[in-house]
């Protein structure tokens, strides 16, 4: 019922609307500023939340950790580069509203690698709200630019697939008498 509400519902879009674009203001903001600074670098919360996944009550699991130190730490100079690039485009994407169901999982992914990483902040507050805008799908984007982009891409995606492929033959006659 309230999936139902959450999806289809006008006053559901307006509150979605709203909260999209706190969400998407709330990226935009934090991948600006790591965009304009000229020099951002994660290595150094990279190897924090290494460092905190040992002791008695780590803040990081061993396995999170493993994937930081062989896999994030060694291409650090890509990471460099995503992590802002993805933030600023997150934000966009929900305060215009386009590719709307997208941008709020690719905000779930980061949130939870922040949250992985040991960072609390605000990240799980962000994940709840990402949640529902996730959830209500199409209903999220609706008052904002899906409305005319996705029945667009639709549009193409559907010319794409009524093509009809070269090894068709439009008047072959098909033999229907029964062989013994």
């Amino acid at each position: 019922m309230f999936n139902n509400w959450l999806r289809n519902n006008k006053v559901a879009a307006w509150i979605l609307t709203v909260i999209r674009i706190y969400v998407g203001y709330e990226w935009l903001t934090a991948g600006w500023g790591k965009l304009s600074s000229g020099g951002f670098d994660a290595g150094g919360f990279i190897q924090g939340a290494i460092a905190n996944s040992t002791g008695n009550h780590p803040a990081v699991q061993g396995w999170w950790a493993a994937f930081l130190e062989h896999a994030a730490l060694p291409g650090i100079k890509f990471f460099n580069v995503l992590v802002p690039l993805g933030e600023t485009l997150v934000g966009l994407g929900l305060i215009l509203g386009t590719f709307t169901t997208f941008a709020a999982l690719m905000a779930i992914v980061m949130n939870t690698a922040f949250l992985f990483s040991g960072t609390v902040s605000t990240n799980a507050q962000m994940l709840i709200l990402e949640v529902f805008i996730l959830v209500a799908a199409a209903n999220a984007g609706r008052i904002g630019l899906d409305r005319w982009v996705m029945p667009y891409v639709r549009s193409l995606l559907h010319k794409k697939n009524n093509k009809p492929t070269t090894f068709t033959k439009p008047h072959t006659k098909v033999n229907t008498k029964a062989t013994v």
